[in-house]
């Protein structure tokens, strides 16, 4: 059986609806030119997952802290790189917020994914930004 493309409020719906059957998330809509869906994990201490749907993709990303926070940047950069296939179903990339670039974690999913296929995706994400944000980033810390 084929799904229907997703939306925006039609993801919002169908989250909220395995919210209700145990699934540990909230999601909300962040209206602008483009509404986005903000998905909070509770699991994993409340991270916020955007979520963005369009005619071609779902993209869901995390951010994970500031690029100049990051010690010996180049170096971490080449390690990301290289490192980049021992990430399961995520992406780590580069995405400016407010003027100020941040380091991200992102995930892609066709517009027609099973919800358990975009549920998978999430938790995966959710996942992969604790281990970033402990293992990578303690890595990477200066020396004290």
């Amino acid at each position: 059986m084929t799904q229907t493309a997703w939306t925006v409020r039609s993801l919002k719906t169908a989250l909220e609806a395995a919210s209700g059957e145990g699934e540990a998330l909230a999601a909300r809509v962040v209206e602008g030119a483009d509404p986005v869906l903000l998905v909070t994990m509770p699991d994993a201490g409340d991270l916020e997952i955007f979520v963005s749907v369009s005619d071609q993709q779902i993209a869901a990303s995390v951010l994970l802290w500031p690029v100049d926070e990051q010690e010996d940047r180049h170096a971490f950069n080449e390690f990301l790189l290289k490192a980049q296939k021992l990430v399961p179903l995520s992406n780590f990339g580069i995405t400016t917020v407010a003027d100020r670039d941040f380091y991200e974690l992102f995930g892609e999913l066709a517009t027609s994914s099973s919800l358990e296929d975009i549920l998978v995706e999430l938790r995966m994400l959710a996942e992969n930004a604790l281990e970033a944000a402990s293992d990578l980033r303690t890595s990477f810390a200066p020396a004290a």
